[in-house]
């Protein structure tokens, strides 16, 4: 689960990590009052959207409108927030459709001596959390990430212990940070990486992370995830939840108790079990199809989840067709056979429809297919359905 930059900074606050005064404001009015409350000569305006690159970024209907703005009157923070709101923005992160900003973000302005770069992810390799830093903040970490990986400096840590004070030592020896500033980055990184283990995040990233020409260190973005698994644990953090920053069908989905990501092609995969899921996409591609959709129904799908998912399949406009790729399991191969007889009366197939069906009585759920005046096309294994649907949803 994602949160905003104002909710991050709010999170942040409470832990001990250090970040500047701002107010979230969503209408221009209560930017001009935001900007009034912070009582500073200077101030930015940032659109709140789950994505980066928001300084880079452009507003559809006024390219000349960043996502980061520089302010430094009530008037300016006006204009910037009229310019943001109620329009979509575009940056490397959203696609060229963008996303719609809401609200922004009115923070004071600081003086900034450096700008450096820090992330948090877990290693599954080392099945260790990473801090990773460099010096080479700003927009461009991705660039960085890719060109020149070596500027990119990395210590891991035991969740149980956290960051320990040799590991910021070496880190600021790298990095150039000497005398109060690594004191400051001590406090800092120590704080950050509790808060990554303690609300179960799964990325808390700081771009830019800065040091002030006071010799403070400082959060001058956050960006986090949550593992959604560990949700249960921080209610309060599910309460943060923006459902109008996530995909429609996705969020109806996962209220049905469905696993699903919208993708750009146009076979929609029905499957149960995710890496089943996995390998029918890649065979789908294999055999020259783009899926549409992963969509997992889980073990023990039942009628309603089968129905609502093939409406939420059939509601993608780009859907030419749909690979049915059930293991019989807890979940057997009549009940799915009959979850698909029944949703075709409520829901209707108006594309060509492939089912595969193999595991606890495969036979009867077939016979049940076969005898039944649904439109299937069936399939013995894999290749032959990935086959059989990329060739149906090209002439469909």
């Amino acid at each position: 689960m994602k949160i905003h930059e104002y909710q991050g900074k709010e999170l942040f606050r409470a832990a001990g990590v250090p970040v500047l005064e701002g107010h979230v404001a969503r209408s221009p009015e209560e930017a001009v009052a935001a900007f009034e409350k912070l009582d500073s000569p200077l101030a930015v305006v940032k659109a709140q959207i789950h994505a980066g690159g928001r300084g880079k970024g452009n507003v559809i209907d006024n390219p000349s409108q960043k996502g980061v703005v520089l302010v430094r009157s009530a008037d300016e923070a006006r204009q910037a927030a009229e310019g943001l709101l109620g329009n979509k923005l575009v940056t490397i992160q959203t696609g060229p459709e963008g996303q719609t900003v809401n609200q922004i973000f009115v923070e004071q302005g600081c003086a900034i001596a450096r700008e450096l770069y820090l992330g948090i992810v877990l290693d599954r390799a080392a099945s260790m959390p990473v801090l990773m830093v460099s010096t080479e903040g700003g927009v461009e970490i991705e660039k960085v990430a890719e060109e020149t990986p070596e500027l990119i400096l990395k210590e891991h840590f035991d969740p149980a212990i956290g960051l320990e004070s040799f590991q910021v030592r070496k880190l600021c020896k790298r990095l150039g940070i000497t005398g109060s500033a690594a004191r400051a980055a001590d406090r800092f990184m120590k704080s950050v990486c509790r808060f990554f283990v303690d609300f179960d995040c799964s990325l808390a990233e700081i771009n830019p992370l800065v040091i002030t020409e006071d010799g403070e260190m400082i959060a001058l973005d956050a960006k986090i995830t949550f593992d959604d698994n560990a949700l249960f644990r921080h209610p309060q953090i599910k309460e943060l939840r923006d459902l109008d920053e996530e995909d429609p069908n996705e969020v109806r989905a996962a209220d049905s108790g469905l696993s699903y990501v919208q993708l750009e092609g146009n076979i929609g995969c029905l499957v149960n079990g995710a890496g089943l899921a996995m390998a029918t996409m890649d065979i789908i591609k294999y055999h020259g199809g783009q899926p549409s959709n992963f969509l997992d129904v889980g073990g023990g799908a039942n009628t309603a989840q089968v129905t609502e998912a093939f409406r939420i399949l059939l509601a993608d406009p780009n859907c030419k067709g749909v690979l049915v790729n059930i293991f019989g399991g807890i979940a057997r191969c009549t009940t799915i056979a009959t979850a698909i007889i029944d949703a075709s009366k409520e829901v209707g197939f108006n594309v060509p429809l492939v089912v595969r069906l193999e595991g606890t009585e495969v036979e009867e759920g077939r016979k049940l297919l076969q005898e039944s005046d649904v439109d299937v096309i069936t399939a013995a294994n894999l290749t032959e359905a990935a086959e059989k649907i990329v060739a149906a949803a090209s002439v469909a």
